[in-house]
Formats: C-alpha cells, structure tokens, sequence
C-alpha cells in the first residue's frame, strides 16, 4: 500500500511581493514584476508545491476600481507568468473595507481580509494542504499575522531576489533541494 502523497503551498501576498506596489495596482498595462517573482512561481511549479496568491483588495471596496478591473490585472499576470513557464493555482482577494460605498463591500472585520487568516484557511482546504505544509510570503505585519492565525510559516520579504529568497524557504520547506 503506498504512502498518501504529502501535498505543499507556497502562498503569495501579490502587490510587493510578486509585483510591484505602486498603490492600488489594478491596471494591467502597469502590470511591473518584483526581481525574480517569475522565476520564484516557476520554482515553486517545479517543486510540485502549490502556487496561491492572497490578496487583500480594499481598492475594489473604496470604489478606486472594479472588481472586473482588478481580474483584467490577474489575468495579465497569469498570462505573463504562463509565457514563462510558471502558473499560479489560484487567486483568492478580499475586496472588503469598512468605509465602502457599496454594501456588498461594507465589512468592518472580513474573515477573509488579512491580518485575518480566512483566504489562507481557504487555500489550505482547497488544496488539501496542511498547514505545517505550507508557507506564506508577505511583506506587511497583516500578512504575518495572517500566516500565524492559520498555523502556517510566515517569511518577511523584504525585496531582492525573490527567487533566492522562496528557493531557501521552500527547500526547508519540502526538506529536499528544489533547483
């Protein structure tokens, strides 16, 4: 009888970690990469770990752009990305902010909005991995304590090379080398 296969996640914070923040990013013609991020989801890709992103939109919720505007600059990325070789497996956001103008978006503490672990818990359900599996990379304290609440290893990112830095954090990860 063979052994259950043990699954892993990488999951991305977006805006300062895969791309660059310039404030609310939802143009795709703006669309400008952080060093290394490509090269960072297709080693994940290579490794067999999952690639998620989560990304908290309170953009979408104060009315700066749509929803369709903000899935216009995912697609970009995945498309970019593909054109590498890489993909990511998902992409999960909270639009959601307290002073929204449309009900819909008017949420004072959403599950899902980060420092808040739900679009974590989701990705992990989703995907059928354990936390202990999993690692997040994020450049905020929100992220962090996202990472903390959902059980899983939270890294600082800081810029640079992010390929370097996912490639040391997910080697230890997996306990193997993923070059």
């Amino acid at each position: 009888m063979s052994q259950p296969s043990r699954r892993f996640a990488v999951i991305f914070d977006r805006d300062g970690v895969l791309n660059v923040d310039t404030g609310y990013c939802f143009d795709p013609d703006k669309l400008a990469w952080m060093p290394g991020a490509m090269d960072a989801v297709a080693r994940v890709n290579r490794a067999g770990a999952v690639a998620v992103i989560t990304t908290n939109q309170s953009g979408i919720g104060r009315g700066y752009y749509t929803e369709d505007q903000m899935h216009a600059f995912h697609a970009e990325m995945l498309r970019q990305l593909a054109a590498q070789g890489a993909r990511i497996d998902k992409i999960y956001f909270a639009p959601h902010h307290e002073d929204a103008p449309e009900a819909r978006y008017r949420v004072a503490d959403h599950p899902d909005r980060k420092p808040n672990p739900g679009m974590l818990l989701k990705a992990l359900a989703d995907f059928a991995v354990p936390p202990s599996h999993a690692i997040m990379i994020g450049d905020k304290e929100s992220d962090m304590e996202a990472a903390r609440r959902a059980g899983v290893a939270g890294f600082f990112y800081r810029g640079g090379d992010l390929d370097a830095f996912v490639a040391e954090r997910l080697a230890a990860l997996m306990g193997t080398d993923v070059s």
